[in-house]
């Protein structure tokens, strides 16, 4: 009998892909069945190709169907016709690029419910202060690239003239004690955090250990920053269990800085390959929390948030070893999260909160203004309305590059110096100007929180 020869252009012919398909199919047939003629062994891989679930537990045939299974182009999910209603809170004052982004959001098959917060733009995917439940499922760009970026306060008991007595000791004690985007501490302090077994089991996050030991206690750029600055308490200052008055304090907002952003990007990527959607929508791609990627994913995100919060804690805790003195009080929240939380109608979902304060009812906050518009100290109030959330501060108006472009240096050093604020690092792009006016954001969410106290920023600190 003459040698059994198949070519990859006789299986192109009966219909087979171009590709590993090929290969298996002409292997499969040349090491258990080279003895049998070409026409039955072209008539039987026709049949494969043609009926591969009759052939699917063929100990031989059968690996043949698993990889023209897995070569099969996958369908594009469709959207729902029609978005689901949500609500807008500010709608005025945002953007359309960010209610069209929302609108979009509302029509994944997953989607449960949604608000959008007054301080809403435009972003990736979610557009920034955007908030939406799904079931059973996460969306990497619906919790951000800066997983669990976060606000951080720490109340001293100092009254108001020690800030204007000390300024030059407290720029000092800010530079020495803290580091912005590519920087780090030369000897970043240890934390607890490194022994978590994650970084042992997951291998996307053991790759990334000694990134995120670097730069732990180090802040990230762009808007990012640590301040010192004055608290007033004169609303319901008892939820801190303080008196009123006024007192030093020093705010910080970061995030989970590379570590965060090697794991939002490493997912984003697998959840773009497994959730074909259309353009408009392809960067909702979400993870199914069945699969594995998606419990790596919980995981890993629950991780970087944690991270992100001990990076504030050393922060924090250098600060106050250069004062000499402990907080009297702390007041931190994520804004770039999602959680396992129920609605009010039982339903376990999944909420979303890219660039949203959580508000559960009596649940403390920070919503920051400008550097130099107050921020506020603020207590939830539950408002099943907005999905249990509030804006994560005054939101932009004008992009980095319109910022840079429209807004004079001369005209940001006079505003700061009538606001009394020094200012080490920052530039343009975060003047400001380019922020929507926190008063207004804060007058479109009075049915979502109560104001506890104001932060007033007074010796800022972002990156160069």
């Amino acid at each position: 009998m003459a040698k059994l020869k198949i070519r990859g252009k006789d299986l192109i012919r009966i219909g087979y892909p171009e590709g590993p398909a090929i290969g298996m199919a002409i292997n499969m047939m040349l090491k258990y069945h080279r003895k049998k003629s070409k026409v039955w062994v072209m008539a039987k891989l026709k049949e494969v190709l043609e009926n591969p679930d009759q052939y699917a537990n063929d100990e031989v045939l059968g690996r043949i169907v698993e990889t023209l299974k897995s070569t099969e182009p996958k369908k594009e999910i469709e959207l729902k016709e029609k978005a689901e209603d949500y609500l807008i809170f500010g709608r005025s004052q945002i953007e359309d690029g960010a209610l069209n982004q929302m609108d979009t959001a509302m029509r994944l098959p997953v989607t449960v419910d949604g608000a959008l917060m007054p301080d809403a733009h435009q972003g990736y995917g979610l557009p920034i202060g955007g908030v939406l439940a799904v079931e059973n499922a996460v969306i990497p760009y619906g919790v951000g690239v800066d997983i669990g970026c976060r606000m951080c306060l720490s109340i001293y008991d100092h009254p108001e003239p020690f800030l204007e007595n000390n300024r030059s000791k407290l720029k000092d004690i800010l530079e020495r004690n803290t580091r912005f985007g590519f920087d780090a501490f030369d000897k970043p302090m240890d934390d607890e955090i490194f022994e978590r077994p994650e970084f042992r089991e997951i291998p996307k996050l053991k790759s990334l250990k000694q990134k995120a030991v670097s730069q732990i206690g180090s802040s990230g750029g762009g808007n990012h920053f640590v301040e010192f600055g004055l608290v007033t308490l004169d609303h319901y200052p008892n939820a801190l269990n303080l008196d009123e008055g006024t007192y030093l304090a020093v705010l910080s907002h970061s995030g989970s800085r590379g570590f965060g952003a090697n794991v939002a990007n490493h997912y984003t990527k697998i959840a773009m390959e497994k959730t074909l959607l259309p353009k408009s929508a392809k960067h909702l791609a979400w993870l199914d929390l069945n699969s594995e990627e998606g419990m790596e994913y919980w995981l890993a995100m629950n991780l970087a948030g944690d991270y992100a919060s001990a990076c504030h804690h050393h922060i924090h805790h250098r600060i106050g070893l250069a004062l000499g003195e402990k907080a009297i009080a702390r007041v931190e929240n994520h804004h770039n999260f999602a959680w396992k939380e129920v609605l009010p109608d039982g339903r376990e979902v999944i909420i979303h909160r890219k660039g949203a304060t959580p508000a559960k009812k009596g649940e403390m906050g920070v919503i920051p203004g400008s550097m130099t518009a107050p921020g506020f100290i603020v207590r939830g109030k539950g408002n099943p309305d907005s999905l249990q959330s509030a804006s994560h501060g005054a939101g932009r108006q004008m992009s980095r590059r319109k910022a840079i472009e429209s807004i004079s240096k001369k005209e940001f050093k006079k505003h700061l110096e009538k606001h009394q604020v020094d200012l080490i690092g920052g530039d343009l792009d975060e003047a400001p100007f380019a922020y929507k006016d926190i008063h207004h954001v804060m007058k479109n969410q009075e049915d979502l929180v109560d104001i506890v106290g104001l932060f007033y920023p007074k010796i800022v600190r972002m990156a160069k």
